[in-house]
């Protein structure tokens, strides 16, 4: 099943098939991805036969939500008008400015010390497309179309591990090729899909389906990890100004958007603070989101290595007095984690490697003495990831 995306820390493009196999046996028809991101999982939902309900605060994920869940138009109709934009002339503009550098070589460190994410001549076609765009957008969705597939062509020419905090020192060789827009992967259907952008507790209570799939941010459980490397208003606010041409006031290295700072832009489940209990917040927020989610299934996808631990989400399920089979998978750590900045952070503590292992927590809510299905899903050998091993833990 193929999906389209950008490069993202979050994504669980290499677990889709897991996913969908786990929730095929329970008989849903419609489901809730709530942190949505480059909407990879909706969009497999979507080509696997569900009515989907697409949730993320990000601007840019709300714009990939309704390319891919509510256009209706086919690629032919989206093609004279990719043609047109690909043939602008490019300009100098904001994007230009704040993130565009010249070829110097290799180095990609330009006259004003910074290191650039793209080169001018990429730089300078976005500045003209994104403009041209507000001019021809018919209605929201086409627009989100248009964008979503300008964001996806100047991904693939950036000079980026795959994130906005921070660029390569020298060009990456993709840096060099001449972005192009393409029509974006078009799942067309007549199911009512719903797509929302706001905070998950504002949008909850609007939200009943059959099943509600979670994969808030993770954060870190490393007191080393600085809370500014694990904000994903962070790591894709170039994005967030592609969708909403606002030129913000930027600030730093990496010339970030003023509104993505730490302090203004965290998630409570990225959140670092602990609460009187000495327990880290985000635990509370996810007892709170499972409770107050209208759904008879949910599946919770977290990391060995996120803020909330293992044990501290089986206690709140305990609590909660939820039924649950849980999935642990060995995982590939992201790309963050072959970078040598990063690297004591994510792959070490206290001087010892950490395992890196995501779950797929499969939660009921139904009534006391309910039982989950019984669900075999075989030992899967995933390339560069190792197994799929399954633990069934039955809460009575």
């Amino acid at each position: 099943m193929e999906t389209e995306g950008i490069k993202y820390a979050g994504s669980k493009r290499q677990i889709l098939p897991i996913f969908l196999d786990l929730i095929r046996p329970l008989g849903v028809r419609t489901v809730f991805d709530g942190f949505s991101g480059t909407t990879r999982v909706s969009q497999a939902l979507k080509q696997a036969g569900y009515t989907v309900h697409a949730n993320d605060v990000a601007p840019w994920s709300n714009v990939f939500g309704q390319c891919y869940l509510q256009n209706t138009k086919p690629a032919s109709y989206y093609l004279p008008i990719l043609d047109r934009l690909n043939k602008l002339p490019g300009k100098r503009g904001w994007f230009s400015e704040n993130y565009g550098g010249e070829p110097n070589g290799g180095s990609a460190v330009n006259s004003d010390g910074k290191k650039k994410m793209w080169q001018f001549h990429n730089t300078m076609k976005l500045d003209a497309i994104r403009d041209e765009i507000d001019k021809i957008a018919k209605n929201d969705i086409e627009k989100s179309v248009l964008l979503t597939s300008l964001i996806i062509a100047m991904d693939k020419v950036d000079s980026s591990v795959g994130h906005h905090v921070s660029y390569l020192k020298n060009w990456a060789p993709r840096a060099y090729n001449t972005m192009r827009m393409e029509v974006p992967r078009l799942l067309i259907d007549d199911r009512p899909h719903q797509v929302y952008q706001g905070d998950i507790f504002d949008v909850l209570d609007g939200v009943e389906v059959d099943l509600a799939y979670y994969d808030p941010p993770y954060g870190s459980s490393n007191e080393l990890m600085p809370p500014s490397r694990v904000r994903y208003a962070s790591y894709y606010h170039i994005w967030k100004t592609v969708c909403l041409n606002d030129k913000p006031k930027v600030v730093g290295v990496a010339n970030r958007r003023e509104d993505v700072s730490d302090i203004i832009a965290g998630s409570i489940f990225e959140d670092f603070r602990k609460d009187e209990q000495g327990k880290y917040v985000v635990i509370g927020a996810i007892e709170k989101l499972i409770e107050n989610t209208n759904a008879k299934y949910i599946v919770l996808s977290y990391n060995n290595n996120g803020r909330a631990t293992f044990d501290a989400i089986l206690e709140v399920l305990k609590e909660l007095k939820m039924k649950c089979s849980i999935f642990e998978m060995d995982y590939k750590k992201h790309v963050m984690a072959g970078m040598t900045w990063t690297n004591e952070w994510l792959n070490k503590q206290n001087g010892k490697d950490i395992e890196n292992k995501e779950y797929l927590f499969l939660i009921q809510k139904t009534k006391k003495g309910e039982f989950l299905p019984q669900i075999r899903i075989e030992q899967v050998s995933v390339k560069d990831r190792a197994a799929f091993n399954q633990q069934k833990l039955i809460f009575k």
